[in-house]
């Protein structure tokens, strides 16, 4: 899939590919760094965890070193990561680790349509239970500040999604987007919080740059919604770009040359398009 994506037309871009040996060496691409073998791997087990983080964090030490502007990565399979000794959620965390642990947030981006997620891979429960203002505060300065600095936005339009059906209704369906939500909101400038149901459309007609979504199905079943299969992930706050493909694995159709290569390749220009930024 990877290929496909840099075969389908020009990105601009100069690309390493990092990973097992022989899916590098059999990729045609130009410079191939190989991590390790792939030999019989099923794609879920442990060797498959340790070449996917070490192509990782063989990439973040290219960027870190100046030998590189930006890191793509593809989707990876997080149980695998966990049985190869990575200890982390998902990439983002993991990536966090590798550039200091840094606090970052991520972005899904869909054409007009960037979403920023408060709490990520949590469970329902546990989101909600976890949310504070300082935590939205937090994140929606990080999302100012990519705003800012990678799409050039000089004054970024956010707006904070409800946690609760019609932002609360003034407390009959829940308290936390007064309480919680509502200072947050102020705090950022930020117009909300404003209900689920409405929010996201108001965001793709161009109202807002960037929508804050309190828990993680909230936001990601907007951007899918809007662009599935052309969505990218961004995770912002680290010291370098970093953009993937907004799916997973697809272990049921993976090595048969039918998976579409649009996401990974709106992921590779994406990454392009934000080295390159100009400054606000």
């Amino acid at each position: 899939m990877v290929r496909r994506a840099l075969d389908a037309g020009p990105t601009g871009a100069d690309v390493t590919l990092i990973g097992a040996d022989e899916q590098v060496a059999a990729a045609g691409t130009g410079r191939t760094i190989g991590v390790g073998p792939w030999g019989d791997g099923t794609g879920g087990d442990a060797a498959a965890g340790r070449i996917a983080a070490e192509s990782v964090a063989r990439a973040v030490a290219l960027v870190r070193a100046g030998d590189a502007h930006a890191v793509v990565t593809g989707p990876v399979h997080k149980q695998a990561l966990h049985r190869a000794g990575f200890r982390y959620p998902g990439l983002t965390e993991f990536l966090a680790h590798l550039a200091g642990d840094v606090e970052v947030a991520m972005m899904l981006a869909a054409g007009p349509l960037r979403v920023v997620l408060v709490t990520t891979h949590l469970p329902l429960r546990e989101a909600i239970a976890g949310l504070s203002t300082d935590r939205i505060v937090r994140a929606g300065k990080i999302a100012k500040l990519a705003l800012t600095k990678w799409w050039g936005i000089a004054a970024p339009r956010l707006a904070l999604c409800a946690v609760n059906p019609h932002a609360g209704e003034g407390g009959l369906f829940g308290s936390e987007d007064d309480t919680i939500l509502a200072p947050a909101a102020a705090a950022l400038g930020a117009a909300g919080p404003l209900p689920a149901d409405t929010v996201f459309v108001r965001a793709l007609k161009g109202e807002f740059d960037a929508v804050l979504a309190p828990y993680h199905d909230v936001g990601m079943t907007a951007v899918k919604v809007a662009g599935f299969g052309k969505g990218v992930n961004v995770t912002l706050g680290l010291p370098f770009i970093r953009t993937a493909p907004d799916h997973g694995t697809a272990f049921d159709i993976a090595g048969k040359g039918v998976a579409d290569a649009s996401s990974m390749r709106a992921a590779v220009e994406l990454a392009v398009k934000l080295a390159g930024a100009p400054a606000p």
